[in-house]
Formats: structure tokens, C-alpha cells, sequence
């Protein structure tokens, strides 16, 4: 319940912002001359600008940015494509385009060695996958349909719109995960305190049976070998399922690249994303309900996926809604949709640990669906993105590493929810920073404030 009002007080905000568009654009009187005046500075700010790859104080402090929002960023599920932006546009001086299309490589490479790592990974409490291909197959599609939408959105929506929006929801995902995360610290607290005395208990009582706990995060598992941990986290059928979706997804953008702008063709390829989308969609949807059922019916009340909720009609549609808006923020920010899923599966009650490994798998998907698509349309200079990809890739590596030791170390799981509340608290802070300096200048610059036209550009 707390969820559903969580998600109408969002869709309150996002459609107050979104009319008050109608109010500035119905107050602002512009002649034909300054809308033409306007797509001229567009386009001019739309220039390509690429620094040359050498040793300065840009490269040192974008590199240390970049290690350490990738490696906090895979570790909480998020990708961080909101400090990536930012720092490639302000700090290393890259064109907005070419900063979207590097963070993108960024989330690609942290994302690979995340998913890599958590490979190797067992499960902390049962016996199967740490990544819910289940989960996977319901988001992957809708998060990549919302990609295509944000991407269009972000031509039609003025700046200071897309600023509101982002600071809106980034606010909201991260104020619920700390919550969230502080809720999940007194339960752990409590919970090792009675292993404490459970311990203490044992240490007096010889032979008597430790008292058995519904959940624990952390509880020990017995030792595998790495092949058989990677044999179990493997799951083919889902993998292949997948890659289909990605590379159907892939033509689609390929063929839509190579189309004039609002032309019929251009507008059938667009629509034909939707079925595609729906049809994976719908396959793992009617899947999870008829197991979900299945289960009820025979008495089973065991959760068909890593989610412990009923898997509804009601609960799917909602799931494809997030999904979609996952997608959607990401095209607007040019980032990997994480900053939905993560947060998203943690409310469906999925443990810390296979929330940000599953989120970063999917988010491996839709960043590297955009990185093959920016390189085919030349969108960024192949020596800077070799160079930050490695840096994300170590970086996501060694974040999930140190991570998962102090997480082991400690028994605390919520330290992974805490770090997702604070990349995109910090994507909020910087995101919004940039945005109203920006939307202040336009302001002071008398320049048009309303919706664009996509098809006049």
C-alpha cells in the first residue's frame, strides 16, 4: 500500500510540472522569427565537441568521478549516468550528445564486470541464481520501450521540465530507499542479537538446535566451487530470451537511424517496438501468474521469483508501468534506467544483494543496446570511450568486491540499499544543480520555455 501511494504522490508531482509547461508556453508570446532564432541556437549547441584524450587535471578528476560513481553506482543497482553527464559535460568539456553517448559506455563497461562478478556469486540464502532471470525477462522490455519514449520526450520537453522531473523523482527513489535501508539496519540489528544469544545459548546447552529465522540476508551457506556457482547463476533459456529481445530491439534502431524524420517509415518502426516489447512482456507475465496460481492452488505459498508478492494482474501492470518509466528516465538523462529498477525491486521485497545484481544485469542490456547504436551514428570519440570503459570496468569490479566483503564482514545487507540512496541522491544534487543554473540563463536570456515540436528539427 505504501508503494501505490508512493508511486500516485510521483504521478501527481510529474503532472503538476507538466501542466504548469502549458501555463509558462501560454504566457510566453513568440513570433515565427524567434521559434526560427530558437532552433538555430539548438542546433548550434548541438555541436560536436570532442577534447583531445591527454594527460591534465580533467582527465585525473573525470577519472576519479568516474571510479568511484561506477563502482558505487554497479554496487547499488543504479549505474549512475546522472553524475556521468554532468562530469563529462562540465569537467572534461564534452557536447551534451557526446556526454550521453560516453556515459553510456561507462554503464556498459561497469555493468559487464559487475555482472562478471556476480557470476562467480552464490546466492546468500538459497540454492539458486543470485540473478532473477524471472525479473529480468518482466523489466528488460519495458525498460528498453521506455528508453525510445525518453529519448523522444527529451526533443519535446523543454530543459527546465526534464530538470523538475528528474529532481522529483530522484528526491522521492531516494528518500524511500534510505527508509528502506534504515528499516532493514534495526531488523539486521535485532537479528544478530538474537544469533548472539542463540550462540550464548548453544555455548551452555550442548546439542540444542538453533532456532530457525523465515529470512536472514546473510545467513552461511555451504562452500561450492566457482564452476558450479557459475553453472547455477547461468541460466541459458532466460539468456537467450533476452539477447532475441536486444537484438530485435537493435534492428528496429539501426533501420529507424536510416529513415527521414516523422516519415511513415519512421513512424512504423517506432510502433512496432511495442509489440515486440509486450510479447516478451506477456510471455513472463502469464508464466510468473500461472506458477503464482499453480503454487496457491497446491497449497505452496513459496514466491515463484525472488519477489515474495502475488503476482496479480494488478501487480504486473504496475510492474510494466515502472518499467517503462525506468526506460524513460533513462533516454531523458541518457543513463541506464537504474535509477527505477533498483529502488522498484527492492519495494517488491527482493533481497539487497540480488536486487543489485539482477538490476545491473538488465542494465548491461539497454546500455549496450545504446552504445552499438551511438557507435554506428558516430556519436563519440573511440579513444575516450576505450578509456572510460576500462576505468568503469575496473572500477565495477573492484566496487563490488570491496563491497560484498564489508557487506559478508559486517552481516549487514542494507549497506548495499544505503549506497544506492546515495548515488542517486547525489545524481539529484548535481543534476539539479546544473539544471536551474542552466534554466536560469535561459530565463534571464528571454529564451522560449514551452513544449518543441519533434518533427520541426
Amino acid at each position: 500500500m505504501e508503494t501505490k501511494w508512493f508511486l500516485l504522490c510521483l504521478s501527481v508531482a510529474f503532472m503538476a510540472a507538466i501542466l504548469s509547461t502549458f501555463f509558462i508556453q501560454g504566457n510566453t508570446k513568440q513570433t515565427h522569427l524567434q521559434m526560427l532564432r530558437l532552433r538555430n541556437d539548438l542546433s548550434l549547441s548541438s555541436v560536436r565537441v570532442w577534447p583531445e584524450l591527454e594527460f591534465n587535471w580533467r582527465i585525473v578528476l573525470a577519472t576519479i568521478i568516474g571510479f568511484f560513481g561506477s563502482a558505487f553506482g554497479t554496487v547499488g543497482g543504479v549505474g549512475g549516468g546522472g553524475i556521468f553527464v554532468p562530469m563529462l559535460n562540465l569537467i572534461v568539456g564534452f557536447d551534451a550528445k557526446s556526454a550521453a553517448a560516453l556515459s553510456k559506455c561507462m554503464i556498459m563497461g561497469a555493468s559487464a564486470s559487475s555482472v562478471w562478478y556476480n557470476l562467480r556469486v552464490a546466492h546468500p540464502t538459497k540454492d539458486v541464481s543470485i540473478l532473477d532471470y524471472d525479473l529480468a525477462l518482466l523489466f528488460q522490455p519495458m525498460l528498453m520501450l521506455g528508453i525510445t519514449i525518453g529519448v523522444s520526450l527529451s526533443v519535446v520537453f523543454p530543459y527546465w521540465l526534464i530538470t523538475i522531473l528528474i529532481i522529483i523523482l530522484f528526491i522521492g527513489t531516494s528518500s524511500r530507499s534510505f527508509f528502506k535501508g534504515v528499516e532493514m539496519w534495526k531488523n539486521e540489528t535485532l537479528m544478530k542479537r538474537e544469533m548472539q544469544e542463540v550462540e550464548a545459548m548453544l555455548n551452555t546447552e550442548a546439542g540444542q538446535a538453533m532456532t530457525n529465522a523465515e529470512y536472514d540476508p546473510l545467513l552461511s551457506q555451504p562452500e561450492k566451487s566457482t564452476l558450479e556457482i557459475l553453472r547455477l547463476n547461468l541460466r541459458w533459456k532466460g539468456m537467450l530470451v533476452l539477447f532475441l529481445n536486444w537484438f530485435v530491439f537493435l534492428l528496429i534502431q539501426i533501420f529507424k537511424n536510416d529513415t527521414v524524420l516523422c516519415s511513415p517509415w519512421y513512424w512504423v518502426l517506432n510502433v512496432l517496438q511495442f509489440p515486440v516489447s509486450l510479447v516478451v512482456f506477456a510471455y513472463e507475465a502469464v508464466k510468473l501468474c500461472q506458477e503464482s496460481q499453480k503454487r496457491r492452488t497446491c497449497g505452496n505459498f513459496e514466491s515463484v521469483c525472488e519477489a515474495p508478492i502475488d503476482w496479480t494482474a494488478l501487480q504486473l501492470m504496475l510492474c510494466a508501468l515502472c518499467g517503462v518509466l525506468g526506460g524513460t528516465v533513462g533516454g531523458l538523462l541518457g543513463s541506464g534506467g537504474g535509477f527505477i529498477l533498483g529502488p522498484l525491486l527492492l519495494e517488491l521485497g527482493v533481497i539487497p544483494q540480488v536486487a543489485s545484481a539482477t538490476a545491473t544485469f538488465v542494465m548491461l542490456f539497454s546500455s549496450s543496446l545504446s552504445v552499438v547504436e551511438f557507435y554506428l551514428l558516430k556519436r563519440f570519440p573511440i579513444p575516450y570511450a576505450l578509456y572510460l570503459i576500462a576505468v568503469s570496468v575496473i572500477a565495477g569490479f573492484w566496487g563490488q568486491f570491496f563491497v560484498r566483503k564489508l557487506v559478508a564482514f559486517l552481516r549487514r545487507a542494507s549497506i548495499i540499499v544505503f549506497i544506492l540512496s546515495a548515488v542517486i541522491f547525489a545524481s539529484a544534487l548535481i543534476m539539479g544543480i546544473v539544471g536551474v543554473e542552466r534554466s536560469i540563463s535561459m530565463i534571464n536570456q528571454h529564451e522560449y520555455m514551452g513544449f518543441l515540436g519533434f518533427c520541426d528539427g
